[in-house]
């Protein structure tokens, strides 16, 4: 009995030495599968679409990964474990054959919460919009209040260098984890934070998205209300108090509820917001007693919200508010979260920012106008996402951009997956939005050299001091790099 049992322990040890990640360029992937490197496991995968900044984040840490799926990749690395992507369906090849030959399959939410989370205090972020950003927020505050926090984000953590880690304590430690709606894989349909058993949790906001997965908002409340049921009562539940959804399927949870926003009636509240040249300050309350002044290099309502989440989240870990509010002032934003490319000749600047649904677009523009009040916006949006594809935000979208100048939209990333009826009609956006007296570009669905024709666009309409600002959750077709090549670069 006692040999069966040692057999079984060294059996999951073995099953743990050796990863193999379908999909693995995948933000979320890639941080994971550097993680469990660092961790001493042996981690390989493989993808088809490889660009920055998760491209670059695996060379830097010597992931081997191979360009496409082939079966033969994944017979020569001989895994113990296949941590299957979301994005991966049947059909994949190297799937087939992993499960002809009765192969080992796990999701990433799994592996995380088996291997990162364990035993740890679990802080979970969530919500339609905001989550990397808070999420990223909240694990440099515990990490600055010396809490040396896991974490994983859904993109690169600048104060980290890194978008996942472990946690620096064996026991009585926490994670920190970006909790995505979205299902967790193929053969597993539930939201990835059904996984992440949170003990402190947030809910920044709760909007229909991912409408490939998602037939309605209703799905995506269900959701969040399955989420709501795994925290324990000695927990606690973080909810935007403007969010009307979020509110009300707060008032099912069986752990104590705060709110946070702007009103002196939420247990957590800022108030005196004040935007200067260098980020906005406002004066934080608990349960209406002012604790003190915050100031963040950040701009927008949104980013306030934000914050205020994550202070209120780093207070459940008994971090002093001295020491939230020093150390949110050293926060870098993640990549592609409003993150400066370059400064070009004539004073223009190039931003790249991942928001692409029409609330995101609209919060981001704002804060873009609010930092540069005297400067003209140059908007490129590419939809790409599965909802921003589809006509679902046809009419959101065209009132989305009122703060940009001169809005440029990009084609539909992969078109045929819907009748035209149900595509978005990038002619018509573009045309609401020159009807309102905007400018507007438009890549038309037959144009040949997609995107030289937006950077010819550009070229032929850019001024001094502009300011360009992709919107994408993608690649945007290589936009980035012509563009950064066709601006003269600051001697």
């Amino acid at each position: 009995m006692i040999t069966n049992k040692l057999t079984l322990e060294s059996s999951i040890r073995r099953v743990m030495h050796s990863l193999y990640f379908i999909g693995i360029a995948g933000t979320a992937m890639a941080s994971v599968a550097v993680a469990l490197s660092k961790r001493g496991h042996s981690v390989s995968g493989s993808d088809t679409a490889f660009y920055p900044p998760m491209s670059d984040y695996l060379a830097e840490h010597s992931i081997p990964c191979f360009n496409g799926y082939n079966p033969d990749n994944l017979l020569k690395s001989k895994p113990d474990i296949i941590v299957v992507g979301n994005a991966v369906s049947r059909g994949n090849p190297e799937l087939e054959i992993a499960l002809n030959k009765h192969m080992n399959l796990a999701s990433m939410p799994e592996i995380v919460s088996r291997e990162l989370i364990g035993k740890n205090r679990s802080v979970v972020i969530t919500g339609t919009h905001g989550k990397t950003s808070t999420t990223a927020l909240t694990a440099w505050i515990y990490e600055y209040g010396g809490l040396q926090p896991g974490f994983l984000v859904g993109g690169i953590a600048e104060n980290f260098n890194s978008g996942c880690r472990v946690s620096g304590r064996k026991e009585g430690g926490y994670f920190i984890t970006e909790g995505d709606e979205y299902d967790t894989a193929y053969f597993d349909k539930r939201s990835k934070f059904l996984h992440y058993r949170p003990d402190i949790a947030v809910i920044n906001n709760i909007e229909f998205d991912h409408a490939d997965i998602f037939s309605s908002l209703d799905d995506i409340v269900k959701s969040f209300r399955q989420f709501i049921t795994l925290i324990p009562s000695n927990g606690v539940l973080l909810v935007n108090g403007h969010d009307t959804i979020a509110q009300e399927i707060s008032e099912k949870a069986f752990c104590p509820v705060e709110r946070f926003g702007f009103s002196e009636d939420f247990e957590w509240s800022a108030a005196d917001l004040t935007v200067t040249g260098t980020g906005t300050s406002f004066t934080l309350a608990l349960n209406g007693k002012p604790q003190g002044m915050v100031h963040i290099d950040q701009f927008g309502k949104h980013n306030v919200l934000n914050t205020v989440a994550a202070i209120a989240a780093a207070s459940h870990a008994g971090i002093p508010f001295r020491v939230v509010a020093d150390g949110v002032r050293f926060f870098k934003r993640p990549k592609r979260r409003m993150e400066v490319v370059g400064e070009f000749n004539n004073n223009i600047t190039l931003i790249d920012d991942f928001a692409h649904h029409p609330t995101a677009i609209r919060a981001t523009l704002e804060s873009l106008r609010q930092r540069y009040p005297k400067r003209r916006i140059i908007a490129c949006f590419e939809p790409r996402s599965n909802t921003s594809t589809r006509n679902i935000f046809q009419k959101d979208l065209e009132t989305s951009f009122s703060d940009a100048d001169i809005i440029v939209i990009g084609k539909v990333h992969r078109p045929e997956r819907y009748a035209e009826q149900e595509r978005l009609n990038t002619a018509e956006l573009c045309s609401a939005i020159t009807s309102s007296g905007k400018k507007a570009f438009v890549s038309e669905k037959n144009s040949t050299g997609y995107p030289e024709d937006i950077v010819q666009f550009i070229q032929d309409n850019i001024r001094k001091n502009d300011l360009v600002i992709l919107l994408s959750n993608g690649s945007f077709n290589g936009l980035k790099k012509l563009l950064t090549k066709s601006f003269l670069k600051k001697s």
